[in-house]
């Protein structure tokens, strides 16, 4: 007979797959949105760099700062500018917001704004705009490029009051005509009259020759130059004041200039020695306050912090009086650069 009861698994049967389990109802929850999926504009935008440049003057004692710093995509630029005394005293603040098209400047002490403004209104007109807040007075100029090149006229006025002044520009130089008033002592009353200043400039010979009139003085002036030698005579009328230049280039580092007064005969000399682009040397005499002084520089003296080693410029220099040679004075300046 057979037995009829369940027969015992297997041993070599795997036993069966355990129950799947059940999903949770309740999964965590998503993580937190970052700021950028939250502003996806702020991803596009980088904090601007700071430009921060200080210089020390020994002689003043006076730590020149500025801060600055582009914005709006170089649209831009703010400038927060101060100094520092010996007492570390804050003084001179500025602030300055500067555009292509304007520009604001406040000055913190004088609790005083500057504000300029230029506005393209066609490829050959162009109006300007200044005002100082706290004196209400400024000035509004409109300048037009005529047809032909290198000719423009310029109206300009001050705001409130004044009389209005226009200037001619042209290739060879400029003239402007003002009308002014000038006080007569017999008559006691002011008569209004044209004012005319003007320059012109001419190529003559192998320099330069230009007349400049202002306030009713002549100034007449001819430039040589050429790669070793520059001589440049001045005259002065009606005062004959009469002076002269004279530049004398050894080699591409080393140069003599010479300057002479002859209503006064006061002169002065400078020689220059460059080694390389971020060294000079300077000595030099000035026979009117005859003082006989030598600089030596540590940067390129005309260009800017930024393209010296370092950022940093540093300039030495001896001052020695010819009358009194024990009071003579070392100074030094230091202009150092950081980008931040």
């Amino acid at each position: 007979m057979a037995d009829q009861s369940p027969q015992s698994p297997n041993l070599s049967t795997p036993p069966p797959p355990p129950p799947p389990t059940l999903q949770s109802t309740t999964s965590e929850p998503p993580p937190p949105p970052t700021r950028s999926s939250l502003f996806p504009f702020l991803t596009s935008l980088n904090r601007p760099k700071l430009r921060v440049t200080s210089e020390f003057d020994s002689d003043s004692l006076l730590f020149l700062n500025k801060v600055s710093c582009k914005l709006f995509d170089n649209l831009a630029k703010l400038k927060l500018s101060f100094q520092n005394n010996s007492q570390r005293e804050v003084t001179q603040p500025q602030l300055s917001l500067t555009s292509k098209y304007l520009s604001v400047l406040y000055d913190v002490e004088e609790k005083n704004t500057f504000i300029k403004s230029t506005v393209d209104v066609s490829p050959r007109l162009q109006l300007r705009a200044l005002h100082n807040v706290n004196a209400q007075q400024g000035e509004v100029a409109m300048e037009a490029n005529l047809a032909e090149p290198g000719y423009s006229l310029e109206l300009s006025s001050p705001v409130p009051i004044g009389y209005p002044r226009a200037t001619l520009k042209f290739p060879l130089g400029e003239v402007s005509i003002q009308e002014r008033e000038e006080e007569e002592e017999e008559e006691e009353k002011n008569k209004r009259m044209l004012s005319i200043n003007g320059i012109l400039k001419r190529q003559v010979m192998d320099g330069v020759c230009s007349a400049l009139y202002t306030d009713e003085e002549l100034r007449l002036r001819y430039a040589y130059k050429d790669e070793a030698l520059s001589f440049i005579p001045t005259i002065s009328l009606p005062s004959n004041a009469a002076s002269f230049a004279f530049k004398r280039r050894f080699s591409p580092s080393d140069k003599l200039s010479y300057w002479y007064k002859f209503d006064s005969n006061m002169w002065s000399a400078v020689y220059k020695r460059t080694y390389g682009k971020d060294y000079k040397f300077k000595a030099g005499y000035d026979s009117e306050v005859r003082l006989g002084w030598a600089s030596l520089w540590v940067g390129d003296e005309a260009g800017k912090v930024k393209t010296t080693p370092m950022k940093m410029k540093v300039q030495f220099m001896l001052q020695v009086p010819q009358d009194d040679i024990k009071t003579s004075v070392l100074m030094f300046r230091v202009k150092k650069r950081w980008d931040i």
